[in-house]
């Protein structure tokens, strides 16, 4: 099993086996970015919501033993008509997708045919939890007055990344195609590609403007300026590890060596800067 997929399948196995005391202290908390559309941080991926009268529409859904919390907070912010509508999966991972289990059971689930494939291979998902509408490049949602343009870019975190532009209100949700501030995960086991999901990043800074609001998978709401810094790094660090890779420095020893120190204080609990510099080695 390569290593990346290891680490990932660790990090999950480890949120099933501490479930009864992580997420009985884990507090989802909501935050409005206006015209009716929230980012609720919690334990997991960046959930967005479009509230309004015809209902709600969710991004992503985080763990199943958080649906209760999570279905409170959109209680309270769904004050027009709190049915949930749609749900739209960015990607595959259990951390933006584990909720589908309880809310896919009133809401029909929109993702990237990759996604649907992945999720489907998984002996514990249920049917009800399944994307049940799918597309090769994306789809379109003319819903509580916005537009809501879902977009497949191609192989990046992995091979079924979608974004999702609320047109009117120029809002952007990346899913994981942005971890804004820390160093991202790339599944190279579920499709991804260091090279192209920096071509994602490109791709991305040419579709934002400076009045672009951007709700990444991971880290505090951003702008175009937050995500240059993270493509600039993105660069600078792959540069530093091909000229350790060119000097003949094995891998551990460029994980000895590290990253410049302006770095450091992208590293996380998940992705810290050895990890990173496995990546991109």
């Amino acid at each position: 099993m390569k290593r990346s997929l290891l680490l990932f399948s660790m990090l999950i196995l480890n949120f099933n086996l501490c479930a009864n005391d992580q997420f009985k202290h884990v507090e989802i908390k909501a935050q409005t970015v206006g015209n009716g559309i929230y980012v609720l941080f919690g334990y997991g991926g960046n959930i967005g919501v479009l509230s309004g009268e015809d209902g709600l529409l969710m991004i992503d859904d985080q763990f199943a033993p958080l649906a209760d919390k999570i279905e409170q907070v959109l209680s309270d912010i769904g004050n027009q008509n709190n049915e949930i509508k749609f749900i739209i999966n960015t990607h595959h991972h259990g951390d933006h997708t584990g909720g589908n289990e309880a809310f896919g059971e009133h809401a029909p689930i929109i993702a990237h045919e990759n996604v649907r494939a992945r999720l489907s291979h998984k002996p514990d998902n249920l049917r009800h939890s399944l994307p049940v509408l799918t597309y090769e490049h994306g789809v379109k949602l003319h819903f509580n007055n916005q537009t809501i343009r879902v977009e497949h870019l191609g192989q990046g975190h992995t091979d079924g990344d979608s974004v999702v532009w609320f047109e009117q209100a120029n809002v952007l949700h990346t899913g994981d195609l942005f971890f804004n501030a820390m160093f991202p995960f790339i599944d190279k086991d579920g499709g991804g590609q260091v090279s192209a999901y920096i071509e994602r990043i490109e791709d991305l800074l040419t579709q934002v403007d400076n009045d672009t609001t951007i709700i990444p998978g991971h880290g505090p709401v951003a702008n175009k300026a937050d995500l240059m810094r993270y493509h600039n790094m993105l660069l600078s660090t792959l540069s530093e590890v091909n000229k350790m890779k060119s000097a003949g420095l094995s891998l551990e020893q460029s994980i000895d060596k590290g990253l410049s120190q302006k770095w450091q204080q992208w590293s996380w609990s998940f992705i810290n800067e050895g990890k990173w510099i496995s990546t991109l080695y």
